[in-house]
């Protein structure tokens, strides 16, 4: 009797489980997406961006190049169009390092070392060996779409569970051109959007030279911050054909708008100036 009864208990059970796994089997099927142009696309992406004066976060982040893994905290801090201002520590310790980057310059204080680097923007271009501007890293760091250029040689399509607009060699309008900056364009973009809220949450540059090389951004595990969503999990990874580095940031308290937000950037008398890139951050 008592078997028959853990029997009963037991085939009820199982029952209660197929039927809940049948059920979140049939919510996970989503109604296939309806086709939509490029302008309605963008008209909803711009919408829903995320739409800030000043904003300010805490991150930690992991860099990965070669098998080696290198760690760090900080502060992120963001004077839209004008300012990207970053605090880098080492897990639980004081500040190493501080970046200040401009429309038109980039400055940067090795609190290990006592030194201070300060350069135009394109000191950045050439390390990289890619032009980009302060418009592309403040879109990256808030996963926004590039403010300043082109939208009109996009092409929409559908790509499983995503919208996905694709161009070609998307160029920056002139009238944000400043004087003396080159001719920047972007060979090849893909961005997929969520179709529920129209967020982005993947970008991919791809180069068509000799190093072929590829620039990925994901955003995920998107919070709620004053009504607008904002992600807290980011990843980029660049990749070339003999070079492979990915980066990994997550945010927190994130803030928007916060009162009296500063953007402290003093160099000490006694740090001396250098002319190349050192990284203050230590590797594990």
């Amino acid at each position: 009797m008592k078997n028959s009864r853990f029997g009963l208990v037991l085939m009820s059970v199982l029952a209660m489980m197929l039927m809940l796994s049948c059920t979140t089997s049939r919510k996970a099927i989503r109604t296939p997406l309806k086709e939509e142009g490029p302008e309605y696309l963008f008209q909803n992406l711009k919408a829903h961006e995320l739409k800030f004066e000043d904003l300010s976060a805490k991150f930690s982040a992991t860099i990965e190049k070669d098998r080696k893994e290198t760690s760090f905290e900080g502060q992120l801090r963001i004077y839209r169009d004008s300012i990207i201002w970053i605090s880098v520590t080492p897990l639980l310790g004081i500040e190493m390092a501080r970046f200040m980057l401009t429309n038109d310059s980039i400055r940067y204080l090795n609190r290990i070392n006592a030194t201070y680097l300060q350069k135009n923007f394109g000191f950045i271009n050439e390390m990289l060996n890619k032009t980009i501007d302060f418009d592309m890293a403040q879109a990256f760091l808030t996963g926004n779409d590039f403010s300043f250029y082109e939208n009109s040689r996009f092409k929409a399509q559908v790509d499983g569970q995503e919208y996905k607009l694709h161009t070609v060699n998307r160029l920056k309008l002139k009238r944000y051109v400043r004087r003396n900056e080159p001719e920047i364009s972007i060979p090849i973009q893909s961005i997929w959007l969520n179709p529920d809220n129209f967020k982005i949450n993947k970008v991919v540059l791809n180069e068509t030279d000799k190093d072929n090389r590829r620039f990925t951004a994901r955003y995920q595990a998107f919070e709620a911050v004053d009504n607008q969503l904002v992600p807290s999990e980011l990843e980029f990874r660049v990749e070339t054909s003999d070079n492979n580095v990915k980066i990994r940031i997550a945010y927190s308290k994130i803030t928007i708008n916060p009162d009296q937000l500063s953007f402290p950037f003093r160099i000490p008398e006694n740090y001396t100036e250098i002319h190349d890139w050192k990284p203050a951050v230590k590797e594990q």
